[in-house]
């Protein structure tokens, strides 16, 4: 299976062409700068413009969008909250990375190692994919060994992992990585620079239906 960005933007866009006619004219045109969110999802904090980025460690295409991401996340406004989302697509080897995301966000060392864990895997090529090199390849980067051993496998990662999957099915994600936008927005471009545009333009929509303002 391939989780080529491009092809699954394209092939997506498709399915919905038959549902363009149907969709009041404005800024963003459905089937071009998004795929419609149906039935819509709900957001975690309704005080809050959502944004999902669905991904995966193992995925070559995320680690190059990582860091225009990152420096994207950074100039949000207050009033967006960026989660991401690891999918595995039923990939034992995405599970572990998957469940390697939750246990960081524990342990408080996601946002620090991120960077580092897209290098590890696809520029110096280490086996991340596996608990036992996991563990000691957190351990050379500063995480606790005992509590990372501890999170790893618990109820509350294990549920944070399929939560990820069944979140990975409603919003329909075929491809990584993705953006989804409070629940009702997949967001399309060409490009990762033109994606980021285009949810930029998607968010001043959201914000001005919630608040009213621009």
């Amino acid at each position: 299976m391939k989780f080529s960005r491009r092809t699954f933007v394209s092939g997506a866009f498709a399915l919905v062409s038959g549902l363009i006619v149907a969709m009041p004219a404005f800024a963003q045109t459905a089937g071009k700068d998004f795929i419609p969110i149906t039935p819509p999802q709900p957001t975690e904090d309704s005080a809050k413009i959502e944004v999902l980025e669905f991904f995966s460690y193992g995925c070559p295409h995320c680690a190059d969008f990582n860091p225009m991401l990152t420096a994207w996340v950074a100039k949000q406004s207050a009033d967006v909250v960026v989660r991401q989302v690891p999918v595995t697509f039923g990939r034992a080897a995405w599970a572990n990375i998957a469940k390697l995301h939750y246990t960081l966000e524990i342990t408080g060392d996601a946002h620090r190692l991120e960077a580092d864990i897209f290098k590890a895997i696809h520029v110096e090529r280490q086996n991340l994919f596996e608990e036992k090199s996991l563990a000691e390849w957190v351990a050379k980067k500063g995480v606790d060994p005992k509590k990372f051993a501890e999170t790893f496998n618990s109820f509350g990662v294990l549920s944070k992992v399929k939560r990820g999957d069944q979140m990975a099915q409603a919003y329909k994600i075929t491809g990584v990585p993705s953006l989804a936008i409070e629940g009702k927005y997949l967001v399309g471009g060409k490009d990762f620079a033109e994606t980021l545009a285009i949810a930029d333009k998607i968010i001043a929509r959201v914000r001005s239906e919630k608040y009213g303002k621009k």
